[in-house]
């Protein structure tokens, strides 16, 4: 299980942490203390359960909870808090447990075993209706939270610190990194062709020989994208050239 816990507090922070590797279903623990970090950490490595203080320096897990509520395929959220005033507005958000400060290993126990199983459920869910729904890439971008189908991604280029995902009606730029992307297109027709440059395969238009032997791709929109050499041998293969 992926784990993000999010706290103002470094010392509740490094307490939760520890006793959430003491129940040896935790793989991966990624702290912050912000909303913004809690966005970040959530679009890089997709977490399957946020820990969540509600009391943040000048902000409210609440409202993030509220928007988390919106995205598909988002963490199941735990608010852990040392308010116990709380509760009610937690679940009306969907929280998935609410636990108080000072932390107890048993307590945390439990509600890891409540999120097994919710998250079992969801995987047994999902097999059921795969096929039946479309997938989709979670970005945000200017304070807001894009969902893109699969299928409307001609491809994605990274430049500076930022990645625009081209579709077929406009553009989105987010600073989620194009490694993180990757990770989230879990499709076969999804492939790196360069290390700035994520296509869709389905959305190649036309290639053309390139320099040093290598090809350049027109993509469906227009947009030029180069193979580098390191990615030729696997791009060919692929398309079988």
């Amino acid at each position: 299980m992926k784990v993000v816990v999010i706290d103002d507090e470094p010392l509740a922070r490094m307490e939760l942490s520890y006793l959430l590797e003491q129940t040896n279903d935790v793989e991966q623990i990624w702290e912050g203390e912000s909303i913004d970090d809690a966005f970040q950490l959530i679009l890089t490595h997709q977490p399957d359960l946020l820990f969540l203080d509600i009391h943040l320096t000048d902000e409210s897990g609440l409202d993030l909870a509220k928007r988390l509520s919106k995205v598909p395929q988002a963490p199941l959220i735990v608010f852990a808090t040392a308010y116990d005033n709380h509760a009610v507005e937690a679940f009306e958000v969907n929280a998935l447990d609410y636990i108080l400060k000072p932390f107890e290993q048993d307590r945390i126990q439990r509600t890891i075993n409540k999120a097994k199983q919710t998250l079992s459920a969801e995987v047994e869910h999902l097999e059921k209706t795969s096929g039946k729904s479309s997938q989709r890439l979670t970005v945000e971008t200017d304070e807001r939270i894009y969902l893109i189908p699969f299928e409307d991604i001609i491809y994605c280029e990274v430049q500076g610190k930022e990645t625009t995902v081209y579709t077929k009606t406009t553009s989105h730029t987010s600073h989620t990194s194009l490694s993180a992307m990757e990770k989230m297109l879990t499709t076969d027709r999804f492939m790196k062709v360069h290390r700035s440059y994520l296509i869709n395969q389905d959305q190649i238009k036309e290639i053309q020989p390139w320099f040093n032997q290598t090809y350049q791709i027109t993509m469906t929109n227009g947009g030029k994208v180069p193979v580098s050499r390191s990615y030729l041998k696997g791009f060919k293969e692929r398309l079988g050239l």
